[in-house]
C-alpha cells in the first residue's frame, strides 16, 4: 500500500513563524494559491479537524470523502500558541522546553510522548483498512510523529520536518520519496 503523509498547506502563522498548535488558523491566500490538485484521487483522505487541513484536502482531492480523525490534530503547544519562538525567548517555560529538546510538555498543553501516542493509536487502525493508497493531510507533528514510529530507514522525530503542502510517501513502511502539492 502506498502512504502518503502530507502537511496542510501555508497560513497566516506559518508566514508569521507563530505556534499554531490548536489554534484553528485557515490557509492563507498565498497557501492556497501554491497548492496544486493532485494527479489522483483516492476515494478517501484522512484528515485533521482544523481547517488548515480540511481545507489543503479540498483543493488537492476535490472529489475524495474526508474521513476527520480528531486525533490527527497538531500537538497542543499551550501558553506557546499564537506566538513565535522570538516573542518567548527571554521566558523561563520556553528556554526549559528548548533546552529539553523540545520534547517535554508545553505549559497547558502536551508533551511529545503524549502528542505521538495519541496520533500512533489513530493511524495504527487506518493500515488495517485494504486499498492500494492511504492519504492523510494534516500537521507537520503528526507527519513527524508518524514516520518516527512506521517508517523505514529509521529516523528521529525531527528529522521528518516537510515544508508547507509537502510530505512523503511511503511503500508500506519503506520511504519512496518527498511529495509536494
Amino acid at each position: 500500500m502506498l502512504i502518503y503523509l502530507i502537511r496542510h498547506g501555508a497560513t497566516v502563522y506559518n508566514e508569521e513563524r507563530r505556534y499554531q498548535g490548536l489554534i484553528d488558523i485557515p490557509l492563507s491566500g498565498a497557501g492556497r494559491a501554491a497548492l496544486r490538485q493532485a494527479d489522483f484521487s483516492p476515494a478517501t483522505v484522512y484528515v485533521s479537524p482544523l481547517s488548515r487541513a480540511r481545507e489543503t484536502a479540498a483543493i488537492l482531492f476535490p472529489e475524495a470523502r474526508q474521513a476527520v480523525i480528531p486525533d490527527f490534530r497538531e500537538m497542543d503547544f499551550g501558553a506557546f500558541e499564537g506566538r513565535t519562538a522570538a516573542e518567548m525567548a527571554d521566558g523561563p517555560a520556553y528556554r526549559a522546553w528548548v533546552e529539553g529538546g523540545c520534547r517535554g510538555r508545553c505549559p497547558g498543553g502536551e508533551n511529545l510522548a503524549e502528542f505521538s501516542e495519541r496520533v500512533w493509536d489513530a493511524f495504527a487502525p487506518l493500515l488495517e483498512i485494504k486499498r492500494p493508497r492511504l492519504v492523510v493531510v494534516a500537521h507537520g507533528g503528526v507527519q513527524m510523529a508518524i514516520l518516527d514510529r512506521y517508517a523505514r530507514p529509521h529516523w528521529d522525530y525531527f528529522h521528518w520536518h516537510a515544508p508547507c503542502g509537502g510530505g512523503f510517501m511511503l511503500d508500506g513502511p519503506t520511504l519512496i520519496g518527498e511529495v509536494r502539492f
